[in-house]
């Protein structure tokens, strides 16, 4: 008797989101999706994938949308990366996005129980997705570890503050103590996404909307989030002018 192979898909430990529709980039995402516009010499989306998978992080899950297809056909299983890429396709699945956090919750099923969140459309290429940081993240008692970079100047008054200690802050918008911005570069918990905490059940299957900032803020009144500053190399690529910026350097 012939037995066909068990298939068993690997949790992914990297989660890219890539399934925003780009508004201010337009008319450059009209056509394109904002993670596949170039930059010095390949897709923004690449320089991730490649910084990543050079960390040994392989297994990988892509959220879609807009023009999801061509995210795809660009990036196709990851093979030619030396990873594997599964995707979360929301855009076939309910017709839009859902958000930051109601794209993670979808997603939440095929990731691993600790992760690698970071944005499609921000360009890093100096960034280390360590494997010390990781293992160091997943044996703490923290929710979620982020990266924060100095204030850029469509940014000037940052998004979150950080304590000597290395506590992640929930600053209200009139303090005077300084914050950073959070570089969408950062390790969570499976659990930093439990229904107890959002609302949604893990693959969020009515496919509710839902942002990351206010878990976060969440997770940060109860001291269980940790950030350091990363001063590298790091554009948020949200317009054209920027994107040519970045291709004239």
């Amino acid at each position: 008797m012939n037995h066909q192979p068990i298939h068993i898909t690997p949790q992914a430990t990297v989660m890219i989101l890539a399934a925003g529709r780009g508004e201010r980039m337009r008319p450059l995402t009209d056509m394109c999706p904002k993670p596949m516009l170039v930059v010095r010499g390949k897709p923004l989306i690449e320089w991730h994938i490649e910084a990543l998978a050079l960390q040994g992080n392989q297994d990988m899950l892509v959220n879609t949308a807009w023009l999801g297809s061509q995210i795809e056909q660009g990036l196709q299983d990851g093979s030619q990366f030396k990873t594997h890429i599964q995707y979360s396709r929301e855009g076939v699945d309910f017709g839009r996005a859902l958000e930051t956090a109601g794209g993670i919750i979808r997603a939440l099923p095929l990731l691993a129980d600790t992760f690698w969140l970071v944005a499609g459309d921000v360009f890093a290429p100096d960034f280390v997705f360590s494997k010390a940081a990781y293992n160091a993240f997943a044996s703490s008692d923290m929710q979620a570890h982020l990266w924060l970079v100095p204030n850029p100047e469509h940014n000037p008054k940052g998004d979150f503050g950080l304590d000597g200690k290395g506590l992640a802050l929930n600053l209200p918008k009139e303090s005077d103590e300084p914050k950073w911005t959070y570089s969408t570069i950062g390790l969570y918990k499976k659990s930093f996404f439990e229904m107890s905490k959002t609302g949604i059940p893990a693959g969020n299957p009515h496919g509710v909307k839902a942002a990351l900032a206010p878990l976060l803020r969440a997770a940060m009144d109860k001291r269980l989030v940790t950030a350091e500053v990363y001063t590298g190399d790091w554009t948020d690529v949200g317009t054209p002018e920027r994107l040519r910026e970045l291709n004239n350097f």
